[in-house]
């Protein structure tokens, strides 16, 4: 598994502008498909704000009824516990847009992390189209922390990102908090991967992946480089403050 080669690069100035953006990214690729349209979700405050601006501005603009809901990863907690990601995306976005619990499918975190890491797998692999052996996701969003890490793959569990598995559980290297998570290889089968990522303390571990420097080799979100996919990156400004003026060329 390589480091990231290609891409493409939206730098905005403030998350209305970022969350635009995606919504017209999303709505394309939606029109595009043809049946249906399976969608990782990532946990986190910037998702969680673009969930927002879409429910608001985008409610009837987007054909939600062909979009099936997944997680990229979950915490090991029940569905009304605050920190759920699933929580998150239902009272900011799924709830709003009274999208049918059919088209919902959550990582049940209050379950036993090893046996439902084991049962979400076989609910994706049923639900999804496999391609290279793999089920395919159209689009994953994913966030990225200041450490590199992406999804729930931590800089102390690199070997996620090789594994057979489609999602396995990982451990918070902090706190210690189970987590359940998508791995490196199905991320990488995906049609198109989103980074989302805004602030100036993003810009130290953009700005090493994009520009493939310092620690970059170290960051799980460097081998995030889908096989024949499009990979996204969707910053603002300041996250983007330390990427090269040769690599911000790539920008869309």
């Amino acid at each position: 598994m390589g480091f990231i080669v290609n891409y493409k690069i939206h730098i905005g100035n403030s998350i209305e502008q970022l969350s635009e953006y995606f919504a017209q990214l999303l709505n394309d690729k939606i029109n595009n498909s043809e049946d249906h349209f399976d969608i990782a979700l990532s946990g986190g405050s910037t998702p969680k704000n673009i969930f927002e601006y879409l429910a608001v501005h985008h409610k009837n603009t987007i054909q939600w009824n062909k979009v099936k809901f997944y997680w990229g990863d979950e915490r090991c907690v029940p569905p009304s516990d605050s920190e759920s990601n699933y929580k998150m995306a239902y009272d900011s976005i799924l709830h709003k847009l009274q999208i049918p619990t059919s088209n919902i499918f959550r990582i049940k975190g209050e379950n036993n992390p090893k046996l439902e890491a084991d049962i979400y797998s076989s609910v994706v692999l049923n639900q999804l189209n496999s391609v290279n052996n793999y089920p395919r996701f159209d689009l994953i969003m994913l966030g990225l922390g200041e450490d590199g890490h992406t999804a729930s793959i931590f800089p102390n569990q690199i070997s996620l990102l090789n594994s057979d598995k489609i999602y396995s559980t990982a451990l918070h290297p902090g706190s210690g908090q189970t987590r359940i998570t998508i791995t490196g290889r199905v991320i990488n089968n995906a049609s198109s991967v989103v980074f989302i990522a805004v602030g100036k303390n993003k810009s130290k571990v953009v700005g090493e992946i994009i520009n493939q420097k310092g620690n970059y080799k170290d960051y799980p979100a460097s081998f995030i480089n889908p096989l024949d996919g499009e990979l996204y990156w969707v910053i603002d400004e300041e996250a983007a403050s330390r990427i090269s003026q040769l690599n911000r060329k790539t920008q869309l």
